[in-house]
């Protein structure tokens, strides 16, 4: 931050995995308590990530940065942390953003804002209450991605940036950690964000774009007519294991249209087991009529695994009898007429989404998402469904008989 004056408010550091960005926003925070600093807001991607990431990890956290003579006293139910000097540091998550209507601060430490539920709704509440002291300022530690708000962020002329790349911390890193990392990411797209922290623009040659998606998200939708979950299963459970894409999605009318709105992306890796009861779990959270299940890879076991978590559970099992390609036009297609809306940010599967190429092995949350659209929003024949709405709602009934 040397030769940097005093006129900026955001340092955004961008920066590849494993570069060391956690480290520089501890290092960051204890030093902003050293200089006077003393209402301090820690804001993750959940409180989990909060307590986990930025307090607690390993040799990162800021517990573990913190001398013994300056390390600060953690009070996990009251979220927050308090130094020596009186210095306090309040947790807060980017899928609750009210949570920082009110609290002012003089310093924040932002982590992986491009990955947030709400990542608008939670920086213009913290800004809001970034107003106390000589020159309050906040870091911002993130792997980019090209979401609107840090696009503007990085346009603010009162940003400082520093992009970093994974290949800049490789000697504080694992081997196994470093080979397995570069293997899987370099010389694609996706490694020029991961890797190399570059800010990604959208692959011409994929399905959906970023612009679509942001065009029509919402933190909102109206009354749902059904609601689904649905599961692209993975059959084995190792550390080389894909993971389990599961999505909800429920769909509603707006101005006698029907329009699409996910819900959740509870994809998780582990056990049949493990995934089951994740699945579980979002069909009784968003109160969902069914869970749809691809049944090419092990039909039954999905349907048993399922039900034996909850009997209870109506399972629809679809065979894949189309090319993953035909089946997903059709869905993509719905997102350019505006059709189908996110409620708030899923940010792995919008890089799903954006970086798939037709021909390409298709990812487990794209899966999901795939089937439960075609579920609950297209025909056999891939064609969106109809909506009829009477002008005598009493004497005909709201939604046309063809969708009973």
């Amino acid at each position: 931050m040397e030769g940097w004056g005093r006129d900026w408010l955001t340092w955004l550091l961008r920066s590849g995995r494993g570069a060391g960005k956690t480290r520089t926003g501890s290092e960051t925070t204890i030093d902003a308590v050293n200089t006077g600093s003393r209402r301090i807001a820690l804001i993750g991607q959940t409180k989990g990530d909060v307590r986990d990431t930025m307090i607690e990890v390993g040799e990162s956290g800021i517990l573990e940065c913190s001398p013994p003579w300056n390390r600060p006293k953690y009070e996990p139910s009251k979220r927050r942390l308090e130094w020596p000097n009186g210095a306090i540091a309040m947790a807060y998550s980017g899928d609750e953003p009210d949570q920082l209507r009110g609290p002012q601060h003089d310093f924040a430490w932002v982590d992986e804002l491009a990955k947030f539920k709400y990542p608008r709704e939670t920086w213009d509440n913290l800004m809001l209450g970034l107003r106390i002291g000589e020159a309050p300022r906040c870091i911002v530690t993130t792997t980019p991605r090209p979401i609107k708000i840090i696009k503007e962020i990085l346009e603010d002329p009162l940003t400082r940036e520093t992009l970093v790349s994974t290949y800049a911390n490789r000697y504080n890193l694992a081997e196994s950690f470093f080979r397995v990392i570069t293997a899987k990411y370099e010389g694609t797209r996706l490694g020029r964000q991961e890797l190399h922290g570059e800010m990604l623009d959208d692959n011409p040659d994929a399905l959906w774009q970023r612009e679509d998606i942001d065009a029509h998200r919402q933190t909102s939708h109206p009354d749902l007519m059904r609601v689904a979950v649905a599961v692209d299963p993975e059959a084995s459970a190792n550390e080389n294991s894909a993971e389990t894409g599961i999505v909800a999605a429920g769909i509603g009318i707006v101005k006698g249209v029907m329009h699409a709105y996910i819900l959740d992306d509870l994809t998780i890796k582990g056990s049949p087991d493990t995934w089951a009861r994740s699945a579980v779990t979002g069909f009784y959270k968003h109160q969902a009529d069914l869970i749809v299940a691809e049944a090419n890879n092990g039909g039954d076991m999905v349907a048993h695994t399922i039900n034996t978590v909850d009997g209870m559970v109506p399972v629809k099992l679809v065979h894949a009898s189309r090319g993953k390609y035909i089946r997903a036009e059709p869905v993509a297609a719905l997102y350019e007429q505006g059709r189908v809306h996110h409620i708030g940010n899923f940010a792995d599967l919008e890089d799903q989404l954006c970086e798939w190429i037709p021909g390409d092995k298709s990812p487990d949350r794209l899966d999901a998402l795939v089937w439960v659209l075609t579920e609950l929003m297209l025909g056999d024949m891939g064609e969106p469904e109809k909506v009829i709405i009477y002008d005598t709602i009493e004497e005909y009934g709201r939604i046309s008989p063809e969708l009973d």
